[in-house]
């Protein structure tokens, strides 16, 4: 028997995924009533160049249940991730990436140990990414280890089972880049709230350009490491 949560918000970011946006939402739609009795789900643009916005909005229109909140110009991962969180009115909040590199079915696994934890989150077995993203994931995680004790094997992986209840305990969340999970998890814990991790499978990403390997992007997600250290410490 499959177990179900009283009520659930789902959202993921998008950032020029017009060529995932559609099948992302369609998968969400198919998942949502096995493991839910109550949902909604809601889609972040944040700023895209491409049609995504319009799709989000098409998509919002065409299916009950789903919103689509757009930020006038693009403000971010950790941003999109922010807007989604404090769009979510339900009981548990799920979050995951736009890109299809999750197998949103794995929802259940987290679900399954809801009764044991405040967070449960995911852990990819095997990450398929190019090797620089790789390396610098393994630096990143490593640093948020050491440096604020955070004891988790996977600390950015994108798909997070979390009770409102510590969203909106934690708040306000800083990071407007790729920080914001790391944070999200740091402040939980320093919180008392208990986390759990459970393997999921990540896959190749099929369609649209990945943004995490940008010079750019690196470069902020350090700088933000210790911006949040010397705010924590």
């Amino acid at each position: 028997m499959v177990k179900k949560l009283p009520s659930l918000s789902i959202f993921f970011p998008f950032y020029n995924e017009e060529a995932n946006i559609a099948a992302q939402t369609k998968d969400a739609l198919k998942i949502a009533p096995r493991f839910c009795q109550k949902w909604e789900i809601i889609l972040v643009n944040d700023g895209s160049a491409d049609k995504t916005g319009e799709i989000a909005q098409e998509l919002a229109q065409k299916y009950p249940g789903v919103r689509a909140v757009s930020h006038s110009q693009n403000r971010g991962y950790g941003a999109a991730i922010k807007t989604g969180l404090k769009a979510s009115r339900y009981e548990w909040i799920f979050f995951s990436d736009g890109d299809r590199q999750f197998d949103l079915k794995e929802l259940g696994k987290l679900i399954e140990k809801s009764d044991r934890a405040d967070l449960i989150i995911g852990y990819r077995q095997k990450r398929a990414d190019p090797f620089i993203r790789l390396a610098n994931a393994k630096l990143f995680n490593f640093l948020i280890r050491l440096l604020f004790g955070l004891k988790v094997k996977d600390v950015d992986c994108a798909f997070k089972l979390i009770k409102k209840e510590v969203v909106d305990n934690i708040w306000p969340l800083k990071s407007d880049g790729a920080l914001v999970s790391s944070e999200l998890l740091i402040k939980a814990q320093k919180k008392g709230y208990k986390i759990l991790e459970v393997p999921v499978s990540h896959y190749p990403r099929k369609a649209g350009k990945q943004t995490g390997a940008n010079p750019r992007v690196i470069f902020k997600a350090f700088y933000d490491i210790a911006a949040l250290w010397q705010d924590l410490k």
